[in-house]
């Protein structure tokens, strides 16, 4: 199956070089990435033309504010993979990450996942090139050992259980977990995204659209999320917390439409003229 990987990134060329330095190693190999840019700078464009021995697309805006979903909603119009992985710039995969994604998938169903909280020590490291993604990977319980101590770094978030493993099948396969979605990881297939028209681009600079609202509206479709927790893992980066507060408006729009469920956005994929032959 043809997976496309979608990083939504901002200005950090940096953590994205680590993020794309991560999916060189992956195990499972049937896959592009695509540089989803909200912004549409230079450097961006050259660091992209610089990237060797992986398949990557880059899409770009004018930068005049966030605008995260109408970047990754660009994304998926360029996207040709059956299924589409979203992650962020800041966001480092596990070397099994798209290969989790892949034996976990199910028709109708949604893949959610988490991700493990780096502190400022080990961000520092891997942004100075002095610890790679990979030996992070191998070497957790060792390298990531104060993150245990940590209640915000989540460290079990970190901890690799094989899909096909005895452990994972009498610990985790039944197990209830939490299926919340969060925009930082999570996967489906294209035709179930396109089904909802995408991001819905309409709550602007808000947290809403990638993570609450794609929630109910893919569970409103009917489509059942299922967590796969130390399946697909990663790694975030140390960065002092980013607010982009929800409006008393968008709150109100969003609770209505949960009311009505409208769970097909009117400000989505539609709105771009590239996405006409989808919907022919």
């Amino acid at each position: 199956m043809k997976v496309s990987v979608i990083i939504a990134v901002y200005k950090d060329i940096v953590a994205l070089n680590l993020t794309i330095e991560a999916f060189k190693t992956q195990t499972y190999k049937n896959f592009e990435v695509i540089v989803a840019e909200d912004n549409n700078s230079q450097e961006m464009r050259e660091y992209v033309a610089s990237i060797k021995d992986l398949d990557v697309k880059h899409t770009s805006q004018e930068d005049i504010g966030v605008r995260k979903s109408r970047s990754q909603n660009n994304a998926i119009l360029k996207s040709c993979g059956e299924y589409l992985i979203f992650l962020d710039g800041d966001i480092i995969p596990y070397s099994t990450f798209v290969a989790g994604h892949v034996q976990l998938a199910a028709r109708g169903r949604v893949l959610a996942g988490r991700r493990a909280n780096l502190n400022a020590e080990l961000s520092i490291k891997m942004r100075e090139g002095k610890l790679l993604p990979l030996r992070l990977e191998k070497f957790y319980f060792i390298l990531g050992f104060k993150l245990m101590f940590d209640r915000n770094a989540r460290f079990e978030q970190g901890v690799y259980i094989a899909p096909n493993s005895l452990l994972y099948n009498v610990f985790l396969a039944k197990r209830k977990r939490n299926t919340s979605l969060i925009g930082c990881n999570f996967s489906c297939f294209r035709e179930d995204m396109i089904a909802i028209n995408g991001f819905d681009e309409s709550y602007g600079e808000s947290s809403l659209p990638d993570d609450m609202d794609l929630d109910w509206r893919f569970r409103a479709y009917g489509l059942s999320l299922h967590s796969c927790k130390n399946v697909a893992n990663t790694f975030h980066l140390y960065h002092k917390k980013q607010n982009n507060p929800t409006s008393q408006e968008q709150w109100e729009k969003f609770n209505k439409n949960k009311k009505e469920k409208k769970y097909i956005s009117n400000e989505g994929l539609s709105r771009h003229a590239e996405s006409i032959s989808l919907f022919d």
